[in-house]
């Protein structure tokens, strides 16, 4: 037997500063019609300024942010609309609390090297993070767990990969379901040394995992 999951409402691009999002999004948006809602947009002025002068921003300060984009996002699924947002949602708790807006919420965490990540950081003009935050925000992320509903995606070599990745994530993550059967007991079989990457849920290219977590 098999279930068809709930149709993904909300489409959450997640990870730290420099690793897509924005672009990935405005590709998603032409692709899928879908409004976009950048997270930064819903950032308070004391946060912006907070973050300008380089101190990272604490819990207290990202609970309101979070909650704004949170009804957001029930008020367009209110409206019969499938969103896209950009957010870093660095921690679990984080996007359990985005996850509690109406309708099925989707995180794909986009990932890239950290040199990668601190290079784009460096050369993108107008941001008001600078990129001495970058280290205290992978300090802070932690990866999608197996239970939450999301995938790892790769960055691409052009924007246009990494969209595909990103759409076969999606498209895999509308798939019926098998429903789990009995369980059937088997002979214990000897421990194998995984391979070293990413999870099998990881779309795109594999990279070291030290490369993305370390």
């Amino acid at each position: 037997m098999s279930t068809t999951p709930q149709a993904v409402e909300h489409l959450v691009l997640m990870g730290a500063a420099g690793c897509g999002k924005t672009t990935a999004a405005e590709n998603l948006r032409q692709a899928l019609g879908r409004p976009v809602a950048e997270a930064d947009d819903f950032h308070p002025q004391a946060s912006i300024d907070k973050m300008t002068a380089g101190t990272a921003l604490t819990d207290e300060d990202r609970w309101p942010w979070l909650e704004s984009l949170r009804d957001w996002m029930s008020s367009q699924a209110a409206s019969g609309a499938k969103t896209i947002v950009t957010c870093s949602a660095l921690k679990r708790s984080y996007r359990d609390l985005l996850s509690n807006a109406a309708g099925r919420v989707f995180f794909i965490h986009l990932v890239a090297p950290h040199e990668e990540l601190a290079d784009r950081v460096q050369r993108r003009d107008g941001h008001f993070m600078p990129a001495a935050l970058l280290p205290s925000q992978l300090a802070a992320l932690e990866p999608l767990a197996p239970e939450e509903d999301g995938a790892t995606v790769v960055s691409q070599p052009t924007p246009e990969q990494t969209l595909d990745a990103i759409l076969a994530a999606l498209a895999h993550a509308s798939q019926p379901r098998l429903r789990p059967g009995p369980v059937q007991k088997t002979p214990p079989r000897p421990a194998l040394v995984p391979p070293v990457g990413l999870e099998p849920t990881t779309f795109g290219l594999k990279v070291r995992s030290s490369d993305q977590l370390s």
